[in-house]
């Protein structure tokens, strides 16, 4: 069956190929199954992207790309800072539906913390993340929704913490539902800086 090289996005593709390693893992991603699911020939993907770990990269560049637009846009459709960085929790583990998907997307960070490639671009997006976080901190901190002491810088390395050590845990349990326990976790950890409106430092602030 011949390829279609030129009707397919490369956009598409990496897509493909995230849905492929949240079924299978980095180890088990191949081309052909990449080609497979988007109609073309593991010949097309050897010409665009080189060769499976070219393909990674892409991937992981594509990924690192799109964090900063991402993150810019949770603002606006949600009420208030802290509402938005539930959503920033919740639909940055979007993809991991199950524990398995889970385990099959952090055998690929795996690969990040030591391919020098990868590993330039999963920074980038932790950083991302990490600025996205301490912004929105800053923003509830100016709204009260979070006391005017909060050190914000400290407070968003706990908050990324924290949300990594939930996924992980989740996936070990298997109790509930991950969105369920990263919007439980979150409330935990903002629970001792959070600002009710009766609150006398409210009126200081």
């Amino acid at each position: 069956m011949a390829g279609r090289p030129r009707g397919v996005d490369d956009a598409v593709i990496l897509r493909a190929a995230a849905e492929v390693i949240g079924r299978v893992g980095p180890a088990g991603l191949t081309l052909a199954a990449v080609a497979g699911e988007v109609g073309l020939v593991p010949g097309t993907l050897v010409q665009r992207f080189g060769s499976k770990h070219g393909l990674l990269v892409a991937l992981a560049e594509q990924s690192a790309r799109a964090a900063d637009a991402r993150y810019d846009g949770l603002r606006d459709g949600h009420a208030s800072p802290l509402a938005a960085l539930e959503a920033l929790a919740v639909e940055s583990m979007a993809p991991m539906t199950t524990p398995e998907s889970f385990a099959n997307h952090l055998a690929f960070l795996c690969m990040d913390l030591t391919d020098p490639q990868l590993h330039e671009h999963a920074l980038t997006i932790h950083r991302a993340q990490e600025t996205a976080v301490r912004t929105l901190l800053t923003e509830a901190v100016a709204e009260e929704e979070l006391r005017p002491e909060t050190d914000t810088a400290s407070l968003t390395a706990t908050v990324q913490a924290v949300l990594a050590g939930t996924g992980l845990t989740w996936a070990l349990d298997r109790q509930g539902t991950l969105p369920h326990r990263l919007r439980r976790a979150l409330g935990a950890v903002l629970s001792p800086y959070a600002l009710s409106p009766d609150d006398p430092t409210a009126e200081e602030a």
